[in-house]
Parts: C-alpha cells; structure tokens; sequence
C-alpha cells in the first residue's frame, strides 16, 4: 500500500477509535446522569480533529505539480504537523494554567465507580491508539502522523493522572490533581515544542543528516570513473520529493560522451535508491606530466595545507584565458569569507604566472 493511503487509513483508525470512544462515555454519562461525563465525550470528538488534519494535509499534499509549484506539494505535511503541534502546545499552557488554579484554590473533587471505570477505558483506548499512530507515523516518515499519535498518549497520560490523583484522594484524603496536572503539562508543552521544531525545521531547510551524507557518498565513489565526490546538496520538497546537486572528480582524458553516461548512471542510481533527482556537475582533474598537473598539485596542496581549511577541490587552469580557479570549504572558524580569500589568494598568487588571474571560491558544508 502506497504511503498516502496507509496515513489516510491509520488517520481514520484515529477518527474511529475517538467516536466510539466518545459514544461510550456519553452512553456512560447519559445512564450515570453525569453531565461532566457526557462533557468528556464532547471532548473526544474533539481529539478527532488532529486525525482530520492529517488526512486533509495529506490529500492536499498528493495534488499534481503545476506551473507555479513544480516540485508539488508535498510540503503541505509540514503545515499539518505543525498545526497539530500547536493544539497539543495550546493543549498543555490550558492544562497549565487549569492546575495552576488548583494548586492555587485546591478544590476536593468527587469520584464515583462509574467515573473510575470511564477513566480506565480512556487510559486503555487512547494508550493503544497514541502507540499504534506514532509508531507508524515513524515507520512513514510522517510529522502529521506522530504528532497526532503523541496527541492521544497525552491525553492518556494526563487521563491517567487523574486517576492516580483520584487513588490518592480516596485512600489518603490528599488532592494531587494541581501539582501532577501541572507537571504532566510542562511535559507536554516541551513536547510540543520539539514537534513544532521538526516540520518548521523542514520548511526551512536542515543539513542532510551525516548518515545519508556518508552513504550517497561512498556510492558514488564506488562508480567507476569516479575520483572524488564533492558539494553535496539535497532541497526536501516533501517526504516524497527531494532534489539534489552534486560534483565528481573524473580525470581530464574522459571525453564528452564517456562523461555523459558516467552522470546518467549516477543520476539513475540516486534516484533508484534514495528517490533523489540528482544534478552531476564535474570537475576536470588534470593528469600526466605537464604544466597543468604540476600546478594544481602545489595550488592544492598548498591550500590544504592551512588549518582552516577542511577540503580543497574544483582546481580548474586555463593558460589561454589566463585563470585560475579553486573551491575551498573552510571551517566553522571563519566568519569573514573575503578575508579568507584576499588572504589565500595572496598565499598562492607567487606560485603561478604573474598574468594568471587567481579566483578562489570559498564553498560550505551543507551536511551534518
């Protein structure tokens, strides 16, 4: 099953299990004559609606690419999970604020079989529920999802408060429901807040995670033909959706049409296995023994031979147009990349000829 269909579905799993959930406690309130019980039901129906969103944001998301969105829509999950993130946030300052209150002006709440019973079925639905959504929301690499499967676990959990304030009170004579609302909602709102942090984090724009960087890495090194993989760059367009650019090292003896097929194989292969649509740019590494190869060994080595500076590629000299040019990327020590360059620029004018113009670019790291 694709992977829109299985988040609809798990979605209205969510949906269902609220409704029948909520059915149960308004029968329960309605034969108990219990008004805050029936309440209670009204509030689950509630609870539904971060199931709601995710489904809406995924149906928005899977729209086809048009002319002003061409790389689609996927990023619509992100607004989702984000929406969800601040119900359980406004969720837990509500709650906060509730138990400061009781704290505050202790009141002595009253519990029956009937509400005891309520609560437990609660505790048990919404546990079940909250650990089945997130744990395929992880499994889909879906925020909406998560968030939602973490709405309904708080809810168990600040569910479950209530009945251990209700042991207390009934065993000791002693009210909890302030202090442990209050804590449980300082849970809940660093919850919410590293939910919020991921899809925001996504909108705009995280380093590709080390683990990728290694991999896409080594597979593209292990291409024949391949010397060196360099600027790597990858723009999430949604969980479905990533655009990508990288450059190789392949020796100046390749000609166009081995070029050419050796970026197409590169291409296919990022997109077979990490579903990445990826650009190959390429970098000319002079070889044999002439003037060419002998200055770009010193350039570079020279370059790499200063502590600031982590990697060195993309010597490029033409003799005919007078330039040279290299990339540098340096470390996260250097703030003032024009001084960086009129400095190394300097360091490497008296190792070519006087009428080459030098041109180093400085580069950065966009992996963790």
């Amino acid at each position: 099953m694709e992977r829109s269909k299985q988040i609809i579905r798990t979605s209205w799993i969510g949906i269902a299990a609220n409704v029948l959930l909520a059915g149960f406690k308004a029968a329960v309130g309605v034969l108990a004559s219990s008004v805050a019980i029936v309440m209670d039901a009204v509030n689950n129906l509630s609870d539904a609606l971060s199931s709601v969103i995710t489904i809406v944001g995924t149906k928005l998301s899977q729209r086809p690419a048009d002319r002003k969105h061409p790389f689609g829509f996927g990023r619509i999950e992100y607004f989702s999970a984000i929406i969800i993130a601040v119900i359980v946030l406004s969720a837990g300052v509500t709650s906060l604020i509730e138990s400061v209150k009781k704290i505050i002006e202790p009141t002595e709440p009253s519990y029956t079989t009937v509400t005891l019973v309520v609560i437990i079925v609660a505790i048990a639905v919404k546990i079940v529920l909250g650990l089945y959504v997130k744990r395929k929301g992880e499994q889909l690499k879906s925020d909406a999802l998560s968030a939602s499967g973490a709405d309904a676990l708080f809810d168990a959990i600040i569910t479950l408060a209530t009945l251990v304030s209700a042991g207390v009170m009934l065993l000791w004579n002693v009210s909890l429901d302030g202090i442990l609302g209050a804590l449980i909602s300082a849970v809940i709102i660093k919850a919410g807040i590293e939910m919020l942090a991921g899809p925001v984090n996504d909108l705009l724009g995280t380093s590709i995670p080390a683990e990728l960087t290694s991999e896409i890495k080594k597979e593209v090194q292990g291409v024949e033909g391949v010397h060196g993989v360099f600027d790597l760059i990858i723009h999430n367009y949604g969980p479905d959706v990533k655009i990508g650019s990288l450059h190789i090292n392949v020796y100046d003896t390749m000609t166009a049409y081995e070029i050419h097929g050796l970026s197409r194989r590169i291409s296919a292969m990022m997109y077979e296995r990490h579903g990445i649509i990826m650009t190959v740019g390429v970098y000319a590494v002079a070889t044999g023994d002439n003037r060419r190869a002998g200055l770009q060994a010193k350039v570079m080595q020279t370059l790499a031979a200063r502590k600031e500076i982590e990697q060195v590629h993309g010597f490029y000299y033409s003799e005919k147009d007078g330039i040279l040019s290299v990339d540098v990327v340096p470390d996260i020590t250097v703030h003032d990349d024009a001084a960086l360059v009129a400095e190394l620029t300097s360091g490497i004018q008296p190792l070519v000829p006087e009428d080459v113009q030098v041109a180093v670019v400085v580069d950065h790291n966009y992996c963790e």
